[in-house]
């Protein structure tokens, strides 16, 4: 390596900048490099008259302590390269430095300084002094100074290698070909934002950003990642270091008045402080800060004690060897020859090192000692941004060597410092440079952008009050999405407390609920409403409701589906129990009544009322009682068959019988009569025929049905939505219709035959019994129809089987009743002598 010269600084009396450094072999270096950073935040303006030459533009404002430690780990990164015999051995880099005031036309004044190579000390009237134009730069701090200088430089295809401007439109390289960044893109730290937000289920938040390239950028895809994540904006307001103070008030007040919990600042650090040093000025409700890179690791804004708790991401902290050193060794001397660094010591001990400036000021004695000073400069504790230059230095060298270096035989490295390089070899270097430097990796994607890894850090009180931050998470936006953000330690929030504040329109929907968003406010304000009959949820804030399968139902809190119960008439159940004790009843009456008509078969009313149909229309009736039984309990396939046949047939059975009883009645009347042998045309042979043969004719209906289309039991699911009712589909309606329609039609020939022998004189005659007995029956299943067609589920079959007990048991009273309690209680009218006598009106001849 060559011996190192003296460092030559030539000041300008313009602080738009700062140093000029010779360090090896030559005046500005083998290759110099540009640094460009706003170590001052306002730019001196003056009105143009436009009769005289413009003031030259001058940097105001206080002095960014944060600002000077990035130029000066930039003069240190490129002394450490000239020390180094691995990286350009043999080559001496120089370097530039620039304060572009945090403004636009500095930092364009800058990039015309640094494309054209004018001399700093333009104020002289020098308008060219050949010097040769950088190979790269370094910087700018912001983004908006960035594009600026782009817009300058990109034609001339020097590359600019940023380690602060983090807008995602940077990246576009149709724009900005030549820019390069150390410091991810906005774009990950947007989807980082939100995913953290979301993470921490805060779905209703305020925003507030820099009226910037930053700040509107950044904005804008923090916005739609929110979107994508669910959040909610309340409001997004904007503002700028530059505006009137009513902006900057408007914005407090509508961060006071909110009802949004949680605040997202993008934010530059200079705007941040303007809008917190407002924010303390009158009592605010407490509000917990989210923050970008650009404020939440500035030391010099922990001084805000209503940002405590605060988190955010920051780029990862860094350790850089013998850096604390370099910058702290400073003194009287060494700054007196940099206003810069005169301006910074000045303000820091609060002395001045000229003398006799004024009576009333200190003048600086030189026991001023800066390893006790603390302030951003010497805060080294932090190195976040501060590496992100050193690795900008580094990257540019390393593209450099690759270009006037190449490696021997023996691994000795051999470089061509006299070669000349242009800033367009430089940028297409750039593009594939990977190393790694302390541990940390260095590389571009096609954007120009580096892997996006961030640190969550979270602002949190000392016990002596002061704040510091504090590292509990990581972000790696190279891992899957569900990966990416890890939390290492507990975090403090607002108001010093462990709790996760809690920041949404609305309170979150329970299961059995869904979100009914509120008219003309964001999906995140919505109404919690009940699921709908037969629906449900089981999650929180379901957006809607599922229907249950056909055989579910939803429980009572209807955040989930359960078996609908199945119903159907059962013999356990109370309706149940009272059919069958009444149908059981019924059957033991017609058989105790058989038993009675048995014992006295020979006496005179027995005989006198056909005792051969009694006892068969006695057993019908039995069955009838009996068949009411099939339709009580679970349906299956034998059970709907037989309810229906049975109960057809032994009602035709019972019917034809009482029809033949009629026919008897009215036979034996007209036997009576002079020259009339009708009865030996009806005697018992045709009497059982009748029987039999209406009977085989509902037989025969009934096999029809069965065989062409049976009933079969079935899940009926529309007539109650909450429960299944089991029963019995009648097949072929036709088929039930005509079972029922045939025993009608047997019913009513009974009711008039019946109604015909009504006034017959003998005693014995029991065509009124029959009479009304029809009359009942006629009646029941005439009410029947309506009643069955409209009753539900069950009482369908309850409907049924009521019918056929109440026809039955008047069939029964009418019938043998009477008879019974002659036999029984009137013995003495139970003789022949007795029923032949003839009732008052008997009919006259």
């Amino acid at each position: 390596m060559l011996e190192e010269t003296s460092t030559k600084v030539s000041v300008s009396t313009v602080k738009g900048v700062l140093y000029r450094h010779n360090l090896k072999g030559r005046s500005d270096g083998d290759f110099v490099i540009g640094g460009v950073f706003s170590i001052h935040n306002y730019m001196h303006t003056v009105e143009h008259s436009y009769t005289s030459m413009p003031e030259p533009l001058q940097c105001t404002g206080s002095l960014d302590s944060r600002e000077l430690r990035f130029s000066r780990a930039m003069v240190f990164a490129v002394e450490e390269i000239n020390n180094s015999t691995d990286l350009l051995p043999g080559v001496t880099l120089g370097y530039q430095v620039h304060d572009s005031c945090t403004s636009v036309p500095m930092a364009v004044k800058v990039a015309f300084h640094l494309a054209n190579g004018l001399d700093p000390m333009f104020d002289t009237g020098e308008q060219c002094s050949g010097s040769p134009t950088v190979t790269a730069i370094v910087g700018e701090s912001g983004s908006t100074p960035t594009i600026s200088m782009l817009r300058i430089i990109g034609p001339f295809g020097i590359p600019q290698v940023s380690h602060f401007s983090t807008c995602a439109c940077l990246s576009d390289k149709k724009q900005y070909p030549t820019f390069f960044r150390t410091i991810p893109s906005d774009q990950f730290q947007a989807a980082a934002l939100a995913h953290l937000i979301r993470h921490f289920g805060w779905t209703w938040i305020g925003a507030v950003r820099s009226d910037s390239d930053y700040g509107n950028n950044g904005m804008a895809a923090f916005l739609q990642a929110a979107q994508e994540e669910g959040i909610c904006v309340e409001y997004s307001e904007a503002f700028s270091r530059t505006n009137p103070l009513s902006r900057v008030q408007r914005v407090a007040d509508v961060i006071r008045s909110s009802t949004a919990r949680v605040v997202v600042a993008f934010v530059s650090s200079w705007d941040m402080k303007i809008l917190l040093r407002e924010m303390e000025r009158l009592p605010s409700p407490p509000r917990q800060w989210i923050g970008t890179e650009s404020w939440v690791t500035d030391p010099d804004t922990l001084r805000f004690g209503l940002c405590a708790g605060a988190i955010g991401f920051g780029i990862q902290r860094s350790v850089i060897p013998g850096l604390r050193d370099f910058l702290l060794d400073l003194s009287p001397q060494k700054v007196s020859n940099s206003p810069l660094l005169t301006e910074f010591w000045e303000g820091a001990f609060g002395c001045r090192l000229e003398i006799g400036v004024g009576v009333e000021e200190k003048v600086c004695d030189g026991s001023e000692d800066i390893q006790q000073l603390q302030t951003p400069y010497t805060d080294t504790s932090q190195l976040r941004v501060t590496n992100m230059v050193y690795k900008a230095v580094y990257a540019i060298a390393h593209a450099i060597h690759s270009i006037v270096c190449e490696e021997r035989e023996n691994s000795t490295v051999n470089c061509d410092k006299n070669l000349n390089v242009k800033p367009t070899q430089v940028l297409e270097s750039l593009r594939t440079v990977n190393f790694s430097r302390n541990g940390y990796q260095v590389s571009f994607d096609a954007n120009g952008d580096p892997v996006a890894t961030y640190e969550l850090v979270n602002w949190k009180r000392r016990e002596s009050g002061t704040m510091e931050f504090v590292t509990v998470g990581l972000y790696d936006g190279s891992l899957p999405p569900d990966q990416r953000l890890h939390i290492e330690r507990e975090i403090t929030w607002v108001k010093n407390s462990t709790q996760v504040p809690v920041s949404v329109c609305s309170e979150s929907c329970p299961p059995g609920t869904r979100k009914a968003v509120q008219k003309g406010k964001p999906v995140c304000c919505y109404d919690c409403i009940q699921c709908a009959e037969g629906e449900i949820s089981n999650n929180t804030d379901s957006s809607d409701c599922l229907i249950c399968p056909e055989e579910y139902w939803p429980n009572a809190e209807r955040d989930r589906c359960i078996l609908k119960p199945v119903e159907f008439l059962s013999f356990h159940e109370v309706l149940g129990i009272i059919l069958t004790a009444c149908s059981v009843g019924g059957a033991c009456l017609a058989i105790a009544t058989a038993t009675v008509f048995y014992r006295h078969r020979t006496s005179a009313i027995v005989r006198a009322n056909n005792s051969e149909l009694s006892f068969l229309l006695l057993f019908s009736l039995a069955m009838c009682f009996l068949c009411s039984l099939t339709f009580i309990g679970r349906p299956s396939e034998w059970s709907c068959m037989l309810r229906h046949t049975a109960f057809g047939i032994t009602f035709v059975l019972c019917i034809s019988c009482v029809l033949a009883k009629t026919i008897v009645v009215l036979m034996a009347f007209r036997a009576t009569l002079p020259a009339s042998n009708i009865m030996k045309w009806f005697g018992p042979p045709q009497q059982r025929l009748t029987v039999v043969s209406f009977t085989f004719v509902q037989a025969l209906i009934c096999t029809l049905w069965l065989v062409l289309s049976p009933p079969f039991p079935i899940k009926n699911l529309t007539t109650y939505k909450e429960k299944i009712i089991l029963e019995c589909d009648v097949g072929s309606a036709i088929g039930f219709w005509a079972v029922l329609g045939y025993i009608g039609l047997l019913s009513l020939l009974c009711f008039v035959l019946a109604f015909l022998a009504r006034k017959l004189p003998d005693n014995f005659n029991e065509a009124k019994f029959i009479t009304f007995s029809m009359l009942i029956f006629c009646a029941v299943w005439i009410t029947f129809i309506p009643a069955y067609v409209s009753s539900p589920g069950k009482f369908t079959v309850a409907v049924e089987i009521f019918a056929i007990i109440t026809s039955s048991f008047g069939l029964f009273f009418l019938l043998f009743v009477p008879k019974c309690f002659i036999i029984l209680f009137r013995p003495e009218k139970n003789t022949k002598k007795h029923l032949m006598e003839k009732t008052s009106n008997d009919i006259r001849y």
